[in-house]
């Protein structure tokens, strides 16, 4: 198969590059994909052999539908390429290698339920006040540390952290992170930093295991290497270390995953690690419009810290980006959902599908689900609870954690008493007690009770011992498969017995929930993919799921889709709706703390345009419920950031089509329409102030005393509703207020001595 005639130039020439470090600067919709694809399928051609190759992805999702490519295009010498998540792939070689750091090879992968558990009963042991050390701060502090290499002895050996903590009035947070370790490696358990974590400390401790894997990755490769953080990085450049084939794609401007740990800096200082490092653009975007293509190019270029690149597109120019201003939030949703279902009756060949609503926060989502199901509109929510996350599951998949691994303290936690059998909380401390006084582990005690507690009480406990007894032999003897051991475990434990006899709509779901996760056990079993087929890899392969990975079903696709920007990255859609923009929501309020969080923003915002390839819709609302209050809203600052070329003010209920946007001059963070022309700015920021509102006051109202109003209150007026202080003057006796009133009624300046302002928050 010839596939290079189907590249570019400059894909071309990536695909044919073979030895020596590489990056890929891979424009939004420029093809990386089929660039990663045909290159691993272009080496393997010319003798380099798969077993040899690294390729490294951020879903499962992603590295499947790369291994299905590279296998149409070379046949089934692609199961050989050890492809993957980072975390999936480190696993396996912990999996490996993990003896020479205490762990065994079966160690269970906790998640954030279990690392959160875990977290909950350390301050509780440790008398802790849980309203200071909150549970989720705890798990932020030791996420970071690890993602920065900082070990809890390193932690607590670091003045700088040690202030830190002090000022946030957590001094204690240096223990519970070593405390947390200890109890970790005493359960045989990592959590899903420790992965890398732990790989980073296994090739720096032991440089025999490093040698022998920088010798059998003769090339690797890094797909969204924009994403990764230092300890990702730091692990891929030791591995490439001794045969500098090392190539990375992604693009700078598509960055956004800060918040987890994601280092910008990776992708742009890559060239002062590589001296001899070739550099590839790919700037053809394949996917969307000329006009969505200029628009998104147009707010990134405001970016400081970025890879100069010129996106540009052959395809048709396309329709120009429509605003949408909504009154309100519910108006909004209305809006959106009105054009979704007009669109889908007029427009030839678009299906639900085709549609995205994607919005800065999840808590948006309710005035669009609330329209779209008063017309009738299938959707579906992509970020909601996953399958695996849900608490049947949990339960079953606990049951076979401790099959597995009876040092694995939060799975017992978990099935001790369930379904229930008599064992209290009492009891399953003091087995705790037990067990760190004799320094055994809980399941030494468990499993010879009577040794410890005598007859009494402990027959419960004896009889989940011989349950767990029973299933280890299956694993362990018998050699079953995950299959035949997963369903003899959920029923011989009761839990299937118990659900089945729960006959609400509830419990028929969970009972059917437990019913699928059996069938996926089986696919698993009836893969040809899968050679080993135990208990153990079973449950690895799902530890390691990803929101991307978990989220799709077969019976949501022809639905419109709701989602996050972050959640959206990867994916594309005919048509888009990107809403909610408005200041200090997109941007976030919360990243506007310094240039660098803004830029962070900005790339969102980019990644949010460039998954539309046909239409792009974007909307804000002038007030939006907030906390239980109506709030009012101005117009993301991003919006004047767009080249004005492209956008038109969308028609809507009959209003006057205000499309005449003109190119405006750009003068640093200000823009200047040019002389007798309407900026953007202008057209966004200043409707058309509604002389017909009449305001109703509030049964309630009582003025609020002059010398007590503040700038940024909201107050109600008597004539003019509600509004908010933008600014207050005050000249000797005479005070003046610049207030923004909602409704459409626009901004006023009132003499305080005269206008009755009431604060209503």
């Amino acid at each position: 198969m010839d596939f290079l005639e189907g590249l570019n130039e400059p894909q071309r020439k990536a695909v044919q590059h073979i030895d020596g470090p590489l990056m890929i600067i891979a424009g939004a919709g420029s093809g990386k994909t089929r660039v990663l694809t045909y290159r691993t399928a272009y080496l393997i051609q010319h003798g380099v052999d798969p077993f040899s190759i690294l390729l490294l992805t951020f879903t499962n999702k992603a590295a499947g539908e790369m291994r299905h490519r590279i296998e149409s295009v070379i046949g089934s010498q692609a199961k050989n390429i050890w492809m993957g998540t980072f975390h999936s792939i480190f696993a396996k070689i912990l999996r490996f290698e993990g003896e020479r750091l205490g762990y065994t090879s079966n160690f269970s992968i906790y998640d954030t339920d279990d690392s959160k558990s875990l977290i909950r009963a350390l301050i509780k042991e440790q008398n802790l006040d849980d309203k200071v050390y909150k549970v989720n701060l705890v798990l932020n502090r030791i996420s970071n540390a690890k993602n920065r290499l900082i070990g809890p002895e390193q932690y607590l050996g670091s003045s700088v952290l040690e202030h830190e903590d002090r000022l946030a009035k957590i001094p204690m947070m240096g223990q519970l992170y070593k405390s947390y370790c200890a109890r970790c490696f005493q359960a045989n358990a990592m959590d899903f930093d420790d992965l890398l974590f732990q790989t980073n400390i296994l090739f720096r401790d032991h440089l025999d295991v490093l040698n022998k894997y920088q010798h059998k990755f003769k090339h690797v490769m890094v797909d969204e290497f924009q994403d990764t953080n230092v300890s990702q990085y730091l692990i891929t450049k030791k591995l490439a270390a001794v045969n500098q084939n090392i190539c990375v794609v992604g693009d700078d401007a598509q960055s956004i995953y800060a918040f987890r740990g994601a280092d910008i800096q990776n992708i742009l200082n890559f060239e002062r690690d590589y001296a001899d490092l070739t550099t590839i653009k790919l700037e053809e975007n394949y996917r969307s419009t000329k006009a969505i293509v200029a628009v998104a190019n147009s707010i990134i270029s405001r970016n400081k810290s970025q890879l100069k690149k010129d996106v540009f597109t052959s395809n048709e120019e396309g329709d120009q980006i429509e605003i949408i201003r909504a009154s309100s939030d519910n108006e909004e949703g209305r809006l959106i959902a009105s054009t979704i279902f007009e669109t889908r009756q007029k427009e030839v060949g678009f299906t639900w599908a085709d549609f995205a609503i994607l919005y800065r926060t999840n808590a948006q989502s309710r005035s669009f689900e609330e329209s779209l199901r008063r017309l009738n509109i299938k959707y579906r929510i992509v970020g909601g609870l996953s399958f695996y996350q849900r608490k049947e599951i949990k339960d079953v998949l606990a049951y076979l954690r401790f099959v597995v691994n009876q040092n694995d303290e939060e799975a017992f936690k978990r099935i001790i008493n369930l379904p229930k059998r008599g064992i209290g909380d009492t009891t399953i401390a003091k087995i705790a007690v037990t067990a760190a006084e004799n320094q055994m582990s809980i399941w030494d005690v468990v499993s010879n009770i009577n040794q410890f507690q005598g007859n009494r009480g402990s027959a419960p406990i004896e009889q989940f011992a011989d349950l767990i007894k029973s299933f280890k032999l299956m694993v362990e003897i018998e050699q079953k498969d995950a299959y035949e051991v997963a369903s003899h475990v959920a029923k011989a434990s009761g839990l299937v017995r118990e659900l089945y006899e729960d006959k609400t709509v509830e419990g028929l779901a969970r009972y059917q929930n437990m019913q699928e996760l059996l069938n996926a056990i089986k696919q698993f079993v009836d893969s040809e993919e899968n050679e080993d087929k135990s208990l153990g890899t079973f449950l690895q392969s799902v530890s390691l799921l990803t929101n991307a990975d978990t989220n799709e079903d077969p019976n949501d696709r022809d639905k419109v889709t709701l989602m996050t920007v972050h959640s959206a990255k990867g994916l594309e859609f005919k048509h888009v709706f990107l809403v909610g923009l408005e200041e200090d929501l997109f941007p976030s309020q919360m990243m506007l703390q310094s240039q660098a969080d803004l830029e962070e923003e900005r790339r969102l915002f980019y990644v949010a345009i460039t998954r539309a390839e046909k239409k792009l819709m974007i909307s804000y609302a002038e007030s939006r419920y907030q906390f239980g209050r109506l709030k009012s809203c101005e117009p993301s600052r991003f919006l004047n950031e767009l080249d004005s070329t492209y956008l038109k003010m969308a028609k809507v209920q009959g209003k006057k089509d205000t499309s005449a946007f003109r190119p405006v001059q750009k003068t640093g963070f200000v823009e200047k329409s040019t002389a007798g022309s309407a900026s953007a700015a202008q057209l966004i920021q200043k409707p058309k102030q509604n002389t017909n509102y009449q305001h109703v006051p509030s049964a309630d109202f009582k003025q609020t005393a002059p010398e007590n109003l503040q700038e940024g209150q909201r107050v109600e007026h008597q004539k003019f509703g509600f509004g908010l202080i933008k600014k207050l003057e005050i000249n000797g006796a005479e005070r003046k207020a610049h207030i923004q009133f909602e409704k459409g009624v626009g901004e006023k300046v009132l003499l305080l001595s005269f206008a009755k302002l009431m604060v209503v928050e």
